[in-house]
């Protein structure tokens, strides 16, 4: 058996997982858009607030540049995970961001994943585990 070669079904596989992990990121940062505007000044100063959405947007932006390049992709194509650190990082500040503002009483709407996740959430916006 050739182990050089991949087999036929990994690039699928790849292509699923990966999908998945973007769709979590996206609904993240599309939540932590969300959360931004329920923020009061008194918890988040406003500064932070515009910085924290500009990291937002442009990770979305990221996102969707990266897409783009997956699906223009004649083989299955992987991000390298030093591009998705900073994702993560952005990630748990959407997840703070919530638990800070759930701690101050702020009721947070509930929103509807669309999608696999590896991710799952509880009715509160938290994640699950």
């Amino acid at each position: 058996m050739d182990r050089s070669s991949p087999a036929p079904d990994s690039g699928q596989l790849l292509e699923e997982l990966l999908e998945s992990l973007l769709a979590d990121f996206d609904y993240w940062f599309r939540r932590g858009l969300e959360l931004l505007e329920l923020a009061p000044d008194s918890l988040l100063p406003p500064s932070e607030q515009r910085r924290l959405a500009a990291a937002l947007t442009s990770a979305l932006a990221e996102l969707a540049a990266a897409r783009a390049l997956r699906r223009a992709s004649p083989c299955p194509m992987a991000l390298d995970m030093d591009a998705m650190a900073p994702w993560h990082q952005l990630m748990l500040r959407v997840w703070s961001l919530s638990s800070l503002l759930r701690r101050a009483g702020v009721v947070l709407p509930e929103t509807e994943r669309s999608g696999p996740s590896l991710n799952p959430q509880r009715r509160d916006g938290s994640p699950g585990a």
